[in-house]
């Protein structure tokens, strides 16, 4: 499966953006999808994960009751609705295919290509 993630951008400290993560492929729906994000001179963290259905999600501490995953199998869509962001969220975000739903990056065997977000004071 092949991932395109999109919906980065500037925005002000409090405000909220929604990245999509379009996937091609037809077993994209039994696949769970994670959202990753890397600073810089950070590692990279998992940020929110989302199960084939649906039913099962993640969220790191640090972006609980400020993100939202969901997705449309339908539409082979993944997104990411953050909300109240900081500016320690400012990261390059990468979605990412696999067949289990963990935190663990290197479960995680489809890639996308990663869209900046940059959150200012």
């Amino acid at each position: 499966v092949q991932l395109q993630a999109s919906g980065g951008g500037l925005v002000q400290a409090g405000g909220s953006l929604r990245l999509s993560c379009a996937a091609s492929g037809r077993t994209f729906s039994s696949y769970a999808v994670g959202w990753f994000r890397q600073a810089p001179g950070k590692e990279r963290e998992s940020v929110a994960a989302v199960s084939w259905s649906g039913g099962s999600t993640y969220y790191t501490n640090s972006v609980k009751g400020r993100f939202t995953i969901s997705r449309d199998n339908a539409k082979n869509t993944v997104y990411l609705q953050m909300n109240s962001l900081k500016p320690e969220d400012t990261a390059v975000y990468y979605c990412a295919a696999g067949p289990l739903l963990t935190t663990m990056s290197e479960s995680f065997r489809s890639w996308g290509q990663g869209t900046l977000v940059t959150v200012s004071s």
